[in-house]
């Protein structure tokens, strides 16, 4: 099966990020969303130099209307958090679109070309425009993604490797809000403790100086087998002139690791929790399924 592209694609310049939710026929969407590989395709010929990718995901709360016959194993709602006086909200969306590329311009055209093919049947409920920020960093001047997966081994993590869903990934997205000025009143020492990572020169605590609150600690977790539990991670900065933060995306072959991650931040080790929590907040929070792109072409006929 073949997966989308946007799914394990290397980092961009640029990215577009579309929520929708569906307003009218389901079949008639379901033929729709058939053509949009087709449509990544022909936005890719046209703009060689821009290196775009385009990806489509299904909300867990809009499969069974799109796709009855079938749905993916483990696949449910997102599962919001709660806890220290902190909140990931479940805020489910029908559709999420993801397009990347080097550059601005092609965005502009694609994220068109996509408003125009499923005009009727869904109506726009988000639009967010991500960007790098320097050597990848996140807002708060930290390099974001260090730990993900390289080369061939982001398809090992990202996608199921068999059955009817294969090439197919669970999307996990929230959209952060970071509290800027109160971040950067804090000391360089006190920053770097809360991620567990130097800042300027990127080098990880040894395990034994982390702090139990810090952000890497409260991620970096194992299975019962004692293996890591490992995402890949599509997430880039976000901003306007009154809110900034990090659109993050979990792609995953399971959604248990961005549960297990997700609840281990906010719940910790006892009063542990993610200490990063203080300074942003999640403001969205949706689960998605990515289906390959011949379940999406076989689906739509």
């Amino acid at each position: 099966m073949k997966a989308q592209a946007g799914i394990c694609a290397e980092p961009n310049l640029h990215a577009l990020y579309l929520m929708f939710n569906r307003t009218g026929d389901a079949a008639a969407l379901t033929s729709r969303l058939a053509s949009l590989p087709a449509l990544w395709e022909a936005v890719s010929a046209d703009f060689p130099d821009a290196a775009f990718s385009g990806l489509v995901a299904v909300g867990a709360d809009a499969w069974d209307d799109l796709y009855p016959a079938a749905r993916p194993p483990q696949f449910r709602g997102f599962m919001a958090q709660s806890a220290n006086g902190q909140e990931a909200p479940n805020t489910p969306f029908d559709l999420f679109v993801q397009l990347r590329a080097d550059r601005v311009d092609v965005l502009h055209h694609a994220g068109h070309r996509v408003m125009a093919l499923l005009a009727g049947l869904v109506e726009l409920a988000e639009e967010v425009r991500g960007f790098r920020n320097q050597d990848c960093r996140d807002l708060t001047g930290f390099v974001d993604g260090t730990e993900n997966p390289q080369d061939e081994h982001r398809a090992v993590v990202a996608l199921l490797d068999g059955g009817e869903f294969a090439g197919g990934s669970y999307i996990h997205v929230q959209r952060w809000v970071h509290a800027m000025s109160d971040w950067e009143k804090l000391a360089l020492k006190e920053q770097e403790d809360i991620i567990g990572r130097t800042k300027v020169d990127n080098i990880e605590y040894e395990s034994a100086d982390k702090p139990l609150t810090s952000h890497i600690k409260r991620v970096n977790l194992k299975t019962p087998k004692g293996e890591s539990m490992e995402i890949l991670r599509q997430s880039m900065p976000w901003g306007t002139m009154s809110e900034q933060g990090l659109y993050f995306i979990s792609c995953c072959r399971t959604p248990l690791h961005f549960n297990a991650m997700l609840a281990s931040m906010y719940k910790g080790e006892g009063s542990h929790f993610d200490h990063l929590l203080r300074f942003t907040q999640a403001v969205t929070g949706a689960a998605f399924f990515a289906p390959s792109v011949d379940f999406l072409v076989a689906e739509g006929k």
